[in-house]
């Protein structure tokens, strides 16, 4: 018998959160996971900072084995995503973040003021993308072809195959 695989996605918006703003990329991650194999509910969206920290807590809490947060990720003052995630990490995986980088600065330069964190926490992998909907497109397109073979890693099994 197969067993689920589960997925959730944090928006970090505080306008979203408070019902002035719609959040655009949410659905989008959450889609992406779907048409992946992964189940997954709503979109969490909480405000930005501490919220971002109990929303992937709780999700954790609960054995999501991918979360991907959305928003946060910049320089303005309320951006705190990164520094909300990082602690939970066991295991940082900058060149993650350093692709999303590179592939973003293709579109527009702005992509380089991100400050991303991925890695995992226990088995569960952790994104955290910007909140744009450029941004978490470029995301995804550099998980597409790894995603699978982190979570095999991380379980214990090689990934390997041929090249």
């Amino acid at each position: 018998m197969e067993t689920s695989r589960t997925a959730a996605v944090v928006v970090a918006s505080t306008s979203a959160a408070a019902g002035t703003a719609e959040d655009k990329t949410g659905q989008l991650i959450t889609r992406w996971l779907s048409e992946r194999g992964f189940e997954t509910g709503e979109p969490t969206v909480v405000a930005d900072g501490q919220p971002v920290r109990f929303a992937v807590d709780d999700l954790l809490a609960n054995d999501a084995q991918v979360v991907i947060v959305t928003g946060g990720t910049g320089v303005s003052p309320d951006d705190q995503s990164p520094e909300m995630v990082a602690p939970l990490l066991d295991v940082q995986l900058p060149g993650i973040i350093e692709a999303i980088r590179r592939r973003g600065e293709a579109s527009t330069a702005l992509s380089i003021i991100t400050r991303g964190v991925a890695g995992f926490s226990g088995n569960s992998f952790v994104i955290t993308l910007p909140g744009s909907t450029g941004g978490v497109k470029d995301g995804l397109a550099v998980l597409d072809p790894i995603l699978e073979h982190l979570l095999v890693q991380r379980s214990g099994g090689t990934g390997h195959g041929p090249r």
